[in-house]
């Protein structure tokens, strides 16, 4: 045999100093794992002698694990390398900075700064100034006139901070989320054996050599080599992008990648490479190598790679254009994205427009003002030497008409929005939801329907068995083990200590006097409960027959809905334990164990009999039921893999009720949600009597109610036609009323969720959350709005397919979710009925005053103030309002309510005539009521006058009063309740009216301010009061009285989705409003895309195109399975022509095939579809990039 020492590998220096101590090296073990099924077991028999030696050659136990010695771990680290592949560089400050300045608006500005800065230098001889137009300067105004650098100055200056405080958000934003990324990796764990105990590890502490326990549900965080397995099952689709999945056994399949799912089984693995030189790790280092190229161009490579060959028998026949087909092929639902973020950006390119608009007008009316006047009126002639001082006008009014545009383009929105969800993450954490994807927050306000599991959510999830059926007597306490048969007492111990996940255990309390820990599977837990209650012990049963000597497992999965482990007998022959649903375990046993412990016929009469007198009571009190059975197998070893033959002919040893307790606060959240117009579902795998009793426990129902309970069979006969197809119709006629799906399959689940989100009946398109914790939830969660994955009982795949992770598994949570989602609504309405009111204002004033004295009464660097500083702080006070329980006394708002409702609008127009009023009546009238010189008309470089002054005072204070009116949006009378809860605001206002004094006392030429007198500040501050004075005279003016308001804000209608969502993979509602709107000074509002879509920094994204349009596209995420990868637009029947296609597509909206777990065709399968050939193409289409895009999950 060769030593692989010799053909290690010079290149890999880190290894040679450590090369002696282990016997392979990191190439060597490379090298294996790239190697499938037969040649991998070729290699490790023929260079390692076998699994056992390879373990020892890596110094590592294949039972005990390694030692933990801390030396040994580290050197681990060395020579293999961490299991961490390292994440993209994040934006330094300096290139944060620049983005920002790429707003074009800032761009304009800080052009006409410069020019504004260069010709203030210019000073031409002072005789032919009279002819210029200008009064001749006396000596005292030399000094001012000199200070006409000061405006360019500050307005650059202005933009200075503006880029500066963009830049830090974006920054501080990013780091939030890459702590919240590490947040997630931190609390992923994984269970591996070091000194013989299994300790839960987080996935970056793991080294080669380490043994791991490997279980149904898990993401492998590491490549190894299955020393022990029981039926494992793994979906690789992530790297293959073969959606069937893989048996893994010791002796034909033992390689075991990273990034891919444990969907069936359980077992033992040794690591054999980590972090970068996993395979994952390889494809992330391949792909950081072409990073500079084009996101397209990487698209392209990884579709002809990854597809080709599943895709060619599609492409033989001629004359139809490659595109086109797969198009036809694989197209999948179209997801649409956030609405919050939809609706914003529609209402900001309208607004933008119309201040555009403005913008252009007064420039062209202030320089035909000013050519008019001098050269037509006044008949002045066009001096050579003039022309500077002209183009000083000419610059002076460009830069009003910038200040007009850069006041109405709503800088402070996105702001407002990243200010608003960042805050709302940080607090959910808090209450226990950690959020992964930025819009479900604010989805979750949105909500219409909520679709909960029972275990864990609706209960504790801390199973006890409390009542039993054995030998002839049910036991409504549970039996003193004397009272038992010493037979099925043995039986029992056995069955259940020797037929559960060895993962499963039960742990003495934390807290002297506390209640045991329950590890693992809590069913099971509650049998080992029940093995300890009888006063036996189940780990003597365990180390008595080890994992090692199972013969044969058939782990639980939710088509079997059962387990079953095989032994083999001392005296020869086997014996086969099964557990599972008490209905579907009783079908298959035909005898019975009477009270001595013989086996006695067990009739189909007396199974209903059982039904009736011992189930359904049980059922009815809300405990689920538990049958254990057995089957010996004396004779020639059967056929194992011909499931139904083995699993027939059992004999019932007992049938047990256990119970999961209600969690006390659920009915009263539950009660909130009906309140506030949200609908629950209970969907569960439990028996139909039990689900019942449980619902009526939570309030999901009530007496009396005319609300339907179905069983997952009822419910698919009801919905499907004779073809097995899913028809909307039906499912239309069953789902509004109903409340509790019992003995659902996944499948199930993921039929309800479509279906009442495809479905067109009621006003609006429902909003449906969904939680989950297995597997299988996967796809269901993939659908659902916002997915809810169990933080504790969730598996990994469940917590990757999920929006929201909830820490406490507790539908409390789900509540606070939704108002946290609500509030972010509100808090977004408030600060837009704030920011209009101060834009409407502004943008009339400057535009007025420009066209009647020449020169806007609110100057650019006022303006920017108002704007920026202001529009900031508004955002910061407005965005981060606590929430409060009145949010949820409403009904959802829906995704086609506008923004802007019509009693803002009347807020938004009633401050706004208020504002113009007073300010007109300053601006003309100002300087007769304070007896002060007016300001109109002054030249170009004059001193700031008081007039002035006072205006931009009083305007500033009518804002800073209107801010707290804005608190409230539904008409409220009183603004000022629950102010001193958000300290935020307090302090902002009380900033802001700091700052103002001391720019109007200090703030001299730049901000064009004098000081004022005292009696002058108590007029300014007086009809600033009033606003508050007038928000209770508008708030009394009925809004239904006001029939001119239109509301703004809409989201776009299905009709304008279609029209421009066509070859699109998911509906971005903002993009397609800017693809309307190409302005090229709005590109910069895309920065309302990017700060809400912060998911990107979340998702360090690899190629960041593709955020959560529920395909299958992470390494870590849910792997598509033939069942559900079934497209949902359309049955895929290949190469149609156009007509066909048309037709189909009308047809398909009422049909779907469906396929269950193991790709068989269920009783309902679309016979038409070739659901079962095409998927092939559907899967590989929707994994052209799986493996390389999120480092979410350290690897």
């Amino acid at each position: 045999m060769t030593n692989p020492r010799e053909h290690a590998s010079a290149a890999n220096s880190v290894v040679e100093s450590h090369e002696g101590d282990f016997g392979c090296t990191v190439m060597d073990l490379r090298k294996l794992m790239e190697l499938r099924s037969a040649d991998a077991m070729t290699q490790i028999s023929v260079h390692y002698g076998g699994v056992v030696d390879l373990c020892s050659r890596l110094r590592t136990h294949p039972v005990e694990g390694l030692s933990g010695n801390p030396a040994d771990l580290e050197k681990r680290k060395q020579v293999f390398g961490q299991n961490l592949i390292p994440p993209k560089k994040p934006k330094t400050f300096l290139e944060l900075v620049w983005e920002a300045l790429q707003d074009v608006t800032l761009i304009i500005l800080e052009i006409a700064a410069i020019i504004s800065l260069v010709l203030s230098f210019y000073r031409p001889p002072g005789e032919e100034n009279e002819q210029c137009g200008l009064p001749v300067s006396s000596p005292e105004d030399e000094g001012d006139s000199e200070a006409g650098w000061i405006e360019g100055a500050a307005i650059l200056f202005s933009v200075i901070i503006v880029v500066l405080v963009t830049a830090f958000n974006d920054w501080s934003k990013e780091k939030q989320f890459r702590g919240l990324q590490n947040r997630i990796e931190k609390e992923q764990k994984f269970s591996v054996i070091r000194n013989g105990h299994i300790i839960q590890l987080p996935v970056a502490e793991i080294v080669v050599g380490d043994i791991a326990q490997i279980k149904y549900g898990d993401l492998l965080p590491a490549d190894g080599i299955l020393i022990q397995g029981n039926d494992l099952k793994i979906d690789e689709s992530s790297l293959t992008g073969e959606s069937d999945h893989v048996k893994k056994s010791v002796d034909r399949d033992p390689m075991l990648l990273s990034g891919t799912h444990v969907m069936e089984g359980s077992g033992r693995m040794v690591v054999t490479a980590v972090g970068v030189n996993s395979q994952t790790g390889i494809i992330f280092t391949l792909l950081g190598a072409s990073e500079g190229e084009e996101e397209g161009k990487k698209k392209k490579a990884k579709t002809q790679d990854g597809v080709a060959l599943e895709i060619q028998p599609l492409n033989s026949q001629e004359g139809m254009d490659n595109e086109e087909k797969e198009k036809k092929v694989a197209r999948p639902p179209k997801k649409e994205k956030s609405v919050l973020q939809g609706k914003l950006t529609r209402l900001a390119v309208q607004i933008g427009k119309a201040g555009l608009i403005m913008s252009a007008v007064t420039v062209l009316i202030l320089i035909l003002y000013f050519v008019i006047d001098n050269f037509v009126i006044q008949r002045k002639p066009w001096l050579a030497d003039c022309t500077p001082i002209y183009i000083q006008y000419f610059v002076k009014f460009f830069i009003i008409g910038i200040t007009v545009l850069v006041v109405a383009v709503p800088e402070g929105l996105p702001l407002a929005v990243t200010i608003s969800l960042a805050y709302s993450v940080k607090k959910m954490m808090k209450d226990n939801n950690l959020v992964r994807h930025l819009d479900a927050c604010e989805t979750m306000g949105n909500a219409t329907a909520i679709c909960s599991d029972k275990t864990g959510t609706l209960t504790m999830n801390r199973m006890t068995v409390v009542q039993a059926y054995i030998g002839d007597t049910r036991y409504h306490q549970l039996p003193r083990p004397d009272a038992l048969a010493p037979k099925v007492l043995d039986l029992i111990v056995n069955g259940i200590s020797i037929n559960s996940a060895y993962t499963s255990k039960i742990l003495p309390p934390e807290k002297e006097g506390g209640l045991p820990r329950q590890v693992g599977n809590k069913t099971e837990c509650a049998l080992l409960g029940f093995v300890t209650d009888l006063k036996q012990d189940y780990h003597a049963v365990r180390s008595e027959v080890p994992e090692e000597k199972l013969y044969k497992v058939y782990t639980f999965n939710s088509v079997r809905k059962s387990m079953s482990t095989v032994i083999q007998k001392p005296g020869g022959g086997f014996r086969m334990y099964s557990k599972g649903a008490s209905e579907i375990i009783l079908r298959k046993c035909n005898r019975i164990l009477n009270k001595k412990g013989d086996a006695v016929p067990f009739k189909n009469k007396d199974r209903d009999e059982m039904v009736r007198t011992v189930i359904e009571p049980m059922a009815c009190e809300g405990l689920r039921t538990i049958c254990l059975a057995y089957r010996d197998f004396n004779d020639v070893e059967p056929p194992w893999d011909n499931e139904n033959e083995i699993l027939t002919e059992l004999t019932c040893i007992t049938v047990v009720g256990i119970e999961d307790p209600v969690r006390p606060e659920v009915p009263e959240a539950i009660a909130k949600c009906k309140r506030a117009g949200i609908t629950v579902r209970m969907v569960t795998g439990d028996n139909i009597n039990t689900a019942r009793a449980i619902a009526t426990k939570c309030g999901i129902l009530t007496p009396g109610d005319d609300f339907l309970c179905l069983e997952g069979k009822e419910f698919n006969r009801l919905i499907r036609n004779e073809k097995g197809e899913v028809e909307q119709e039906k499912l239309d006629k069953v789902w509004p009323k109903l409340r509790v799906l019992a003995r659902s399959s996944p499948t199930d689940k993921h039929t309800l969720v479509k279906g009442i989100i495809d479905s067109t009946v009621g006003e609006q398109r429902q909003v449906v959350a969904v939680t989950g914790d297995g597997t299988n939830d996967g796809p269901a969660l993939k659908k659902a709005d916002v997915g809810f994955a169990m933080g504790i009982a969730g598996t990994d795949v469940a917590k990757e397919a999920s929006d929201i992770i909830l820490t406490d598994d507790n539908f409390t949570s789900i509540v606070k979710a939704v108002m946290w989602g609500r509030n972010v609504y509100d808090s977004i309405s408030k600060f837009l009925q704030f920011q209009l009111t101060v834009n409407v204002v502004a943008v009339i004033v400057a535009f007025t005053g420009a066209c009647i004295t020449q020169d806007s009464p609110l100057k650019a660097v006022q303006m920017l103030w108002v704007n920026l500083i202001m529009d900031t702080f508004a955002s910061l006070a407005l965005a981060t309002e606590p929430p409060t329980d009145c949010l949820l006394k409403r009904r959802p708002y829906g995704r086609n309510k506008p923004l802007i409702s019509r009693t803002m609008m009347k807020n938004i127009l009633g401050h706004a005539v208020y504002q113009l009023t007073v300010i007109f009546v300053l601006v003309f009238a100002g300087e007769k009521f304070f007896d002060i010189d007016s300001g109109r008309k002054a030249p170009l470089h004059s001193p700031p006058s008081q007039h002035y002054t006072i205006i931009f005072n009083t305007f500033v204070l009518m804002q800073l009063f209107n801010e707290i009116n804005s608190r409230k949006i539904h008409g409220e009378r009183n603004v000022f309740a629950g102010i001193f809860r958000n300290l935020i605001f307090c302090s902002v206002v009380l900033g802001t009216f700091i700052s103002q004094i001391l720019i109007v006392e200090f703030g001299g030429k730049p901000f064009s301010c004098t000081r004022l007198t005292l009696s002058q500040w108590f007029w300014c501050l007086f009809i600033g009061v009033g606003e508050l004075l007038w928000g209770q005279v508008i708030s009394t003016v009925p809004t239904q009285s006001l029939k001119f308001l239109k509301e703004a804000g809409h989201g776009i209608t299905k009709e304008e989705i279609t029209e421009d969502a066509e070859g699109l993979d998911e509906i971005d509602h903002a993009e397609m409003e800017l693809r309307r709107g190409q302005i090229l000074w709005f590109r910069g509002l895309n920065r309302i895309q990017t700060q809400i879509k912060v998911v990107k920094a979340f998702h360090s994204s690899l190629h960041e195109s593709i955020q959560k349009p529920k395909n299958q596209n992470s390494i870590h995420n849910f792997m598509t399975h033939p069942e559900f990868a079934i497209d949902e637009e359309l049955p895929r029947t290949p190469l149609l022509d156009e007509q066909e296609e048309e037709n189909l597509e009308k047809f398909s909206k009422c049909g779907t095939g469906v396929l269950l777990l193991d790709g068989e065709v269920t009783p309902y399968a679309n016979k038409n579809n070739n659901a079962v050939d095409s998927s092939q193409v559907q899967i590989v289409a929707s994994h052209l990039d799986s493996p390389l895009h999120s480092l979410e999950t350290s690897v």
